[in-house]
């Protein structure tokens, strides 16, 4: 019974430190260092409506907007069945995925110069990518310009503010954030007409 009782409470203990006490410190301090980054790293637009996640992919279907990479993830960027599509590099069927992709791509994009960029074809891991190298989102500026409307220069200027370095400046490769970079479009030009929308097509 001694033995039993001295259990006991080193798993209340426990229990109450690590269940309890450790979690709720960590949550206060996350809340009171890195409020935006504990709650989601929400990005909000000039409304101060919350149009999405930092952390998490998304559809851009209007032409006026840049694209991010396509989504294996449920229904397309699932946070809830995040993971690929497990087809491998034979599978007719992302053969055929990745020329329909292309062959979308490249009539939404006629002024653009060169291959459809991979990553603009090819999912990612998780399915939930929110980023796209620099090259892949130059490679659309001419369809951004063409549907708002505004000079090829005024895009490219916009989106060179949003390339993102390598962190500590040498670990990694540039990359761009689809979302930050379609809101500060809409901050600086203002929201694209809804006719401007180019057809879904699934995952």
């Amino acid at each position: 019974m001694k033995t039993f009782m001295i259990a006991l409470r080193v798993t209340i203990v426990t229990l109450v430190l690590t269940g309890i006490i450790y979690p709720l410190a960590m949550t206060a301090a996350a809340q009171l260092l890195f409020p935006n980054a504990a709650n989601g790293s929400l990005a909000k637009d000039e409304n101060g409506k919350v149009v999405g996640s930092r952390l998490l992919g998304q559809t851009f279907a209007n032409l006026a907007y840049f694209q991010p990479r396509p989504s294996a993830a449920g229904n397309g960027y699932d946070g809830t069945a995040s993971g690929g599509s497990n087809f491998g590099p034979t599978s007719a069927k992302l053969q055929d995925r990745v020329k329909a992709d292309i062959a979308r791509l490249q009539k939404e994009n006629p002024e653009s110069r060169g291959d459809v960029p991979v990553e603009l074809v090819t999912a990612s891991g998780s399915g939930l990518d929110p980023h796209i190298s620099p090259d892949a989102a130059r490679w659309q500026i001419a369809r951004v310009a063409h549907a708002r409307g505004i000079s090829i220069a005024r895009v490219t200027a916009a989106l060179e503010e949003i390339v993102s370095g390598r962190d500590l400046g040498i670990l990694g490769e540039p990359t761009v954030n689809v979302l930050d970079l379609n809101l500060a479009l809409d901050h600086q030009f203002g929201r694209p007409e809804a006719a401007a929308a180019a057809p879904v097509v699934a995952q």
